[in-house]
């Protein structure tokens, strides 16, 4: 879920910025006048609360808006997020707010204002008044409405500023440069609230198959260095000939080629990923760093270091048990060839476990038991770490 709020004067450009974020993102659209017009025509409740306090002249309170907001973000569980606009409109809204969304195991992600002087809002306001004939749309009206933009919503945008939540935008350009301008932005945040994972194990301990589940499962992408040598080999690139030779050698793929197809998806896929699973990659110290840094390129991180642990005996009665079916690695053949590949395992891919554990912990996953019984435990590590991320 990511959560936005859009601010600027009257005459911004929000509305028509907000049509293209929905869009875009598959938000919910939250504007509180439409939501308070909307719960009036509907009759509701709180419709009629806010309709007896407007017919009377008075003021809608926050008691009502908030329970209007909330009732909105719980009847749309299925939504990619929230999208507010013009919400909140004052300091103390901006604290309710706060609490509404901790209530709701979320928070607002970003907040971006679109900068337009007065006197160019003026104009574009007047300029609308006289298309529309909307009679609000006059001078003095507009000049109330910017004044009491000013006083009261502007230091919203210092409570958010200092969490350093708030963008500030040239709200004076073109729709589509402003367009391009809050995309880059929410690409930017979105990277950020990515679920990367790394999933390791001993061979045979069943990191390849739970890696691929959970990427199904959450709608991850999978990224599993092996199947994307494979997969060139079989589309016949220039690349995959060149992967086929070093494997007729009896040759390591170079880093530089993992690299380079590893960066490839992250590109591919940068606007609509949720996270990564990484299974296979990183198996040295040197490509646990070439990971932080292919991430950090991309404006993102890894949240979550897994290891599935099994005894060392039952991954031989595994790994020797695999060999007899028609999902044998090519290791798996004969006893010495298990052996070496648990010994490269230990040798070279332990260290790059012990230093995610220094560096940010790695949860250790009992591996023993049903494919099921190791899913139900790997899932609940994964469903915490999207818990964290809002």
């Amino acid at each position: 879920m990511f959560n936005l709020a859009l601010f600027g004067p009257p005459g911004a450009g929000k509305g028509t910025q907000s049509e293209a974020l929905v869009r875009r993102y598959n938000l919910i659209y939250i504007s509180t006048g439409e939501l308070l017009r909307k719960e009036i025509r509907d009759g509701t409740r709180l419709g009629l609360e806010a309709q007896a306090i407007i017919a009377s002249g008075g003021l809608v309170s926050d008691e009502i808006i908030v329970q209007i907001i909330e009732k909105t973000i719980t009847g749309n569980p299925g939504a990619g997020g929230f999208l507010f606009d013009g919400f909140p409109r004052t300091y103390v809204q901006a604290y309710i707010l706060d609490g509404l969304m901790h209530n709701l195991n979320t928070s607002l992600h970003a907040l971006i204002s679109l900068e337009v002087p007065e006197e160019e809002s003026v104009r574009r306001l007047l300029d609308r008044g006289r298309s529309s004939g909307r009679s609000d749309d006059n001078e003095a009206v507009i000049r109330t409405r910017l004044r009491e933009y000013r006083d009261k919503t502007l230091p919203v945008l210092g409570f958010y500023g200092e969490r350093g939540l708030c963008h500030q935008i040239d709200g004076t350009r073109s729709v589509e440069e402003v367009g391009a301008s809050i995309q880059a932005i929410v690409a930017h945040e979105l990277r950020k609230r990515l679920l990367n994972v790394v999933v390791f194990g001993y061979p045979g301990s069943g990191r390849g198959s739970q890696s691929a589940a959970l990427a199904q499962k959450y709608g991850l992408e999978f990224v599993a260095t092996g199947r994307m040598l494979e997969d060139e080999i079989r589309r016949d690139t220039a690349l995959g000939r060149r992967i086929k030779q070093l494997y007729e050698n009896g040759e390591l793929v170079p880093d530089e080629i993992v690299i380079r197809l590893i960066e490839q998806r992250l590109e591919q896929t940068r606007d609509t990923a949720k996270g990564y699973i990484f299974k296979g990659y990183p198996r040295t110290l040197v490509q646990s760093y070439i990971l932080d840094g292919l991430l950090r390129k991309h404006g993102s991180t890894l949240n979550m270091i897994l290891e599935i642990e099994v005894p060392m005996l039952e991954l031989i009665m595994r790994l020797d048990a695999r060999s007899k079916t028609d999902r044998a690695m090519p290791y798996d053949s004969a006893l010495p060839r298990i052996v070496k590949r648990l010994s490269e395992h230990e040798t070279k891919t332990l260290p790059v476990i012990e230093r995610y554990r220094k560096l940010r912990g790695v949860q250790v996953i009992d591996g023993r038991g049903s494919f099921e019984e190791v899913s139900a435990r790997v899932s609940a590590a994964v469903e915490e770490g999207f818990r964290l991320l809002r």
